[in-house]
């Protein structure tokens, strides 16, 4: 998989916040024209985008915010998990309680709490800018028990 594309309104708090998760901000462009328009099946495409790497070099996220035709919208910020279609991104993590808190700062919010998975994860899910959802998944040191 090369990458997984998310259409947003406001690119910059979406960069700034998974930059908080340490991905990095691979580059920016503005794609326009015909084969834009024959790619993706409209017409009059204008689009901002951003190509987002995570911190092992495996995955990207190209996050695109069009500025034409306008953007058809659902009520992402209320949508329940197990709605059609619904989308989630799960990040490992090495400490969960703060990466909760400083995605705080970005304006994520628990969607339920953080729990614990047998004696292997501590697990939640997060809605963040635009109501993306995120699970975060930090791996129990059964060692330290």
């Amino acid at each position: 998989m090369d990458n997984v594309g998310i259409v947003v309104n406001d690119l910059k708090a979406v960069i700034a916040f998974f930059g908080e998760l340490g991905m990095e901000l691979v580059g920016e462009a503005t794609v326009r024209g015909d084969w834009v328009d024959r790619v993706v099946g409209l017409n009059g495409v204008e689009s901002e985008i951003a190509m987002m790497r995570t911190p092992d070099g495996h995955s990207q996220i190209e996050f695109s915010k069009f500025k034409a035709p306008e953007v058809s919208t659902r009520d992402l910020k209320n949508e329940q998990i197990n709605t059609l279609g619904k989308h989630r991104i799960m990040f490992a993590v090495d400490d969960i309680k703060d990466t909760v808190a400083r995605l705080h700062a970005h304006g994520a919010e628990l969607v339920g709490e953080i729990v614990q998975y047998k004696d292997m994860y501590l697990l939640c899910y997060l809605r963040g800018p635009e109501g993306i959802m995120l699970a975060l998944a930090e791996e129990i040191d059964t060692r330290r028990k």
